[in-house]
């Protein structure tokens, strides 16, 4: 009996030590200056670091929840001897030699004392430099008092935890606009950061930080069903198509996160000042799709620029699920602190009537929930603000589910749809179409004015038409691009004010007469501009109507 009580006390001492150690894969490390090829320093396939450059210095990061002695040692070799490290643990140095071995090897680095609880690091650098490495090192082990209740990312996958912030909205809103705004701020913009705005079930709308020299305004959308990667491998009956996008916006497939429509266009926006966004949705139940268009304010022309607008498949519905999220997407600078401020949040009913949003509930993604990383946060300020931020190593605030409430704004999107960053632009490419479909005999024109022509197709012998006027008319409508039709008087003409009509109608309809009809084309800042109106109407549109004038009714006098 007393034998067995001794074998358990030892089996349960034993247990209770190696419970008094963390190991720390060589992989789950940080170089600064970054790695180019994270691979061939960072191994994924064995968890190691192949450390070859002595220009970097190398850093490990911990979450001690105790303070106490701590032991650190190094599971390395390298291919010859002579090789010299610097190790910083808790503000204490250590020099180290790794020996020449073919297989990894236990290193005693020191001990130290941890004085209070939080985030440390260990820091590596190279002193001197034997063969082709410095060193390849496993693993990296702390032990000892303080080290019982330690956390660290285990894990290859180096990225800080993407964060989100998700609005709350009624499930009988129906939705067909989103509008917020960010502001990131100097100093949390580093390479490989994504401050998304706009977010809904079908995609996301923000901007990134792609590397030293440019930076994005980024919107995609996915596919339909649930391939995980090979956009090859979807059925053209699910993949999202384009619809319209904005002066220099490049547009392409994605893959690898889901598969979809990707559009982005390269602008250089700076931390420290607030940009905004909107997202429309325009459903369609009869083709169960819907039209995502995306529109970024440029503050430095004050004028709305069109990003891209893609048809959703497999849909039919308004935009759901309002979210934002800061997101770091790439590991080698998984290290670094990025941080946004989300403000003046909004949705746009079916109505027209807009509604602020002032209630949304914390989340993060797997790296987030299984604690790999803990150094995430987010919540209000003072001034009704969200805030989201993740990675430096900081002691993290807010929990996954956690609901803030912040204070209203009410300030309300005044977004002008005639104010089109690209509409010098978009003018001109109008003309030249419009141009070169008089010249191959697709059209003729009469005359024109303020940019829209028009040609008299039969005279008419009533009184002549004026913008005041409420008008009875036969029409068509089609696309002068692809000639498509969208909208026709079927079986009774349409009455209605003129003043209420599109800029294109109000000004070449009184070049008409009561009885006649008139062939109008329309550039599209006349029309409906770079808004996605109708299913059948890209944006940027040039728009024909063929219009037969029944009646005019003159406005009465005050």
């Amino acid at each position: 009996m007393r034998s067995f009580i001794l074998a358990v006390f030892i089996l349960s001492f034993l247990n209770y030590t190696d419970a008094q150690e963390l190991v720390l894969p060589g992989a789950t490390g940080y170089a600064v200056p970054a790695e180019k090829n994270s691979e061939q320093v960072f191994s994924e396939k064995d968890g190691s670091l192949q450390w070859s450059d002595p220009a970097q210095k190398i850093s490990y990061f911990f979450f001690a929840r105790k303070k106490g002695e701590l032991s650190l040692a190094l599971n390395a070799k390298n291919s010859v001897a002579g090789s010299k490290l610097r190790v910083k643990l808790a503000g204490k140095l250590f020099t180290v030699d790794i020996p020449a071995a073919d297989s990894f090897r236990t290193i005693q680095v020191g001990k130290v004392a941890l004085p209070d609880s939080g985030f440390y690091s260990i820091e590596l650098e190279a002193v001197k430099k034997a063969g082709a490495r410095i060193a390849s090192i496993a693993s990296l082990k702390l032990a000892g008092e303080a080290a019982g209740d330690l956390s660290a990312n285990l894990k290859t996958r180096r990225n800080a935890a993407s964060v989100h912030m998700r609005y709350h909205v009624l499930d009988t809103f129906k939705t067909i606009a989103f509008y917020n705004e960010i502001t990131v701020p100097a100093g949390s913009d580093p390479v490989h950061s994504f401050y998304m705005a706009t977010g809904f079930t079908r995609g996301y709308f923000g901007m990134q930080v792609n590397s030293a020299t440019e930076r994005r305004i980024i919107f995609s959308v996915w596919d339909a069903g649930k391939e995980p990667a090979d956009r090859k491998k979807v059925a053209d009956s699910n993949k999202v198509s384009l619809i319209g996008k904005g002066e220099d916006v490049v547009t392409e497939s994605f893959g690898n996160e889901g598969t979809g429509g990707h559009s982005h266009w390269v602008y250089n926006w700076k931390a420290g000042e607030t940009y905004k966004f909107v997202v429309t949705a325009l459903p369609d139940s009869a083709t169960t799709s819907t039209i995502y268009s995306a529109y970024f304010y440029v503050p430095e022309v004050q004028k709305w620029k069109l990003i891209a607008a893609f048809r959703a498949p497999q849909d039919g519905r308004y935009l759901l699920n309002p979210y934002s999220f800061v997101e770091n997407f790439s590991g080698s600078d998984g290290q670094l602190q990025r941080k946004a401020f989300f403000s003046n949040q909004w949705i746009q009913g079916s109505n027209g009537n807009w509604q602020e949003l002032t209630k949304a509930s914390f989340s993060s993604d797997a790296t987030g929930r299984a604690k790999d990383r803990i150094d995430i946060g987010g919540g209000t300020t003072a001034d009704g603000k969200y805030f989201l931020w993740n990675g430096g190593f900081q002691k993290g605030e807010g929990r996954y589910g956690n609901v803030f409430n912040r204070l209203e704004q009410k300030q309300k999107p005044a977004i002008d749809w005639t104010k089109n960053a690209d509409s010098a632009k978009q003018a001109t490419r109008d003309k030249k179409m419009i141009a070169d479909s008089v010249a191959a005999k697709k059209l003729d024109t009469t005359g024109s004015v303020e940019g829209v022509y028009y040609h008299i197709l039969q005279a008419g012998t009533g009184e002549a038409v004026e913008v005041t006027d409420t008008v009875t008319v036969n029409y068509r409508g089609f696309v002068l691009n692809d000639g498509v039709e969208f909208d026709r008087t079927k079986d009774k003409p349409a009455t209605f004010p003129l003043k209420r009509l599109i800029r294109g109608w109000q000004l070449a309809i009184p070049k008409s007469k009561v009885g006649g009809k008139i062939r109008v084309i329309i550039p599209s800042a006349q029309a409906y501009g770079m808004r996605t109106r109708s299913s059948k109407i890209p944006p940027n549109s040039v728009l024909v109507f063929d219009i037969e004038v029944l009646a005019a009714k003159k406005a009465k006098l005050p």
